[in-house]
């Protein structure tokens, strides 16, 4: 495994993380076994930086990653997030524009939030801690204050955001350093390259982004068929039948160029994603071994000049991928 910095810290992450929230929430059936597994695999790989949030299967996925977090504590960067709230934990997940699901950065939530965090996780610290978006309804200057106190109190050792706008991010940082933003970048979502991008190395924060395959699209294993009755992506415009056709053109011809490259379709998406800068940190989402594994060898998959032409090129020819999100979700990003 390659390591990177995080941020302007000596932090040596991983430069493939761990995305957790498929084991517990909003991808289909669970199975605990298969995860633990999966886990203990990520630290036989030298896969150090994990991602979780409280609201992944409204907590269970902080109390599943501690079964092996504990015990392993020095050998894991552990970053969580904040900020999501539901209304009833009987209704199933539908995404973060549902009228189940509100947000809220208030600072009485914040530590609320904290120790909650802290308690399933069965650890004393917390590596990085993201508020989850931005709160329209709270200064941004007022958040990072409640979680830089967090800091203060040895609760927390570095500052996130998610999804949050280049403006955001300015005013976050001045009140307390931020080590990184996560936001979804992939082939197929590049909005942060725009404002966003140059504002973090201005600032020298690392992007992590999250579903760098696309949520599965890129990788050509997905068919829409298959996924469960309450997987997430089935209200996600990108598998709508509207843009199926084009997508599924996209990822076949993907593949072809990957098949040259002697790497899966998920290997080289990964690769493209590492390869746009030293400072981006990919969190790859799975709960099963054997993409795990497969997810790990995009480090070895160096792509040229011409490599990243011809995925450009392949790129502009199916152009309508649909959104990334319903209009209800991209509303809360971008703030």
């Amino acid at each position: 495994m390659e390591y990177r910095n995080l941020g302007n810290t000596n932090e040596k992450l991983s430069a493939i993380g761990l995305g957790c929230m498929g084991m517990s929430f909003a991808y289909g059936p669970i199975d605990n076994e298969e995860s633990i597994a999966t886990l203990n695999l990520a630290l036989d790989l030298g896969i150090n930086f994990w991602d979780t949030a409280d609201i992944y299967g409204y907590g269970k996925n902080e109390e599943l990653i501690s079964k092996v977090l504990k015990q392993n504590r020095d050998k894991i960067f552990i970053a969580t997030k904040f900020g999501f709230r539901v209304h009833d934990e009987n209704v199933p997940y539908g995404g973060s524009g549902t009228s189940n699901i509100y947000f809220d950065a208030s600072p009485a939530h914040i530590k609320n939030a904290v120790e909650a965090s802290l308690k399933r996780l069965g650890i004393d610290t917390i590596d990085l801690y993201y508020a989850h978006r931005i709160d329209p309804n709270v200064p941004v200057e007022e958040m990072v204050g409640a979680m830089a106190e967090l800091v203060k109190e040895g609760k927390v050792r570095y500052l996130g955001l998610s999804e949050a706008s280049a403006a955001s991010i300015r005013k976050a940082h001045a009140v307390h350093p931020i080590a990184a933003l996560q936001s979804e970048y992939s082939l197929l979502t590049r909005d942060v390259e725009n404002e966003i991008l140059p504002v973090l190395r201005e600032l020298n924060i690392s992007l992590v982004p999250y579903s760098p395959l696309a949520r599965g699209l890129v990788t050509n294993t997905v068919s829409k068929d298959d996924l469960a009755a309450d997987d997430f992506r089935r209200i996600l415009p990108r598998f709508s039948d509207e843009n199926w056709d084009n997508n599924q053109k996209l990822a076949h011809a993907f593949a072809d160029i990957a098949q040259q490259k002697n790497a899966s379709p998920a290997q080289l998406a990964l690769a493209w994603v590492l390869t746009q800068g030293d400072d981006i940190i990919p969190i790859p989402g799975t709960k099963k071994r054997k993409y795990l594994q497969e997810n790990a060898g995009a480090v070895d998959v160096k792509l040229s000049v011409a490599d990243l032409q011809e995925i450009g090129t392949l790129l502009l020819k199916y152009p309508d991928t649909g959104g990334r999100y319903n209009e209800a979700s991209l509303k809360m990003t971008n703030l």
